[in-house]
């Protein structure tokens, strides 16, 4: 680890890689089915974004989850994921709403 002068501290790449961010992911209805939990604890890179966790799913429960997937909306700490880019805080919880019928 690199320090500046100032007392601020500067990460290195390195050191940032060997990071992880663990995130909270809940499943509703179908998913919910489909993963055969209600939520679970997942580690990723600290770099992670929204699509690397979607991946990661897909690949832990391969299954029945990768097509609900496919048409699900997320919600990143209760606020609806358009940019599936976005990256994910240590410790943030990610909905997983498939689509619902009703009416």
């Amino acid at each position: 680890m690199n320090t500046a002068g100032t007392g601020d501290v500067i990460e290195t790449s390195r050191e940032a890689e060997g990071r992880a961010v663990t995130v909270r992911v809940r499943y509703f209805a179908s998913a919910r089915a489909a993963a055969g939990v209600d939520s679970e604890l997942v580690q990723l890179p600290a770099s992670a974004s929204v699509a690397d966790a979607v991946a990661h799913l897909r690949t832990a429960h391969p299954d029945g989850l990768p097509r609900i997937l496919d048409a699900a909306s997320f919600l990143l700490d209760g606020i609806a994921v358009r940019d599936h880019d976005r990256p994910l805080p240590d410790g943030a919880e990610l909905d997983v709403l498939p689509p619902f019928a009703g009416g």
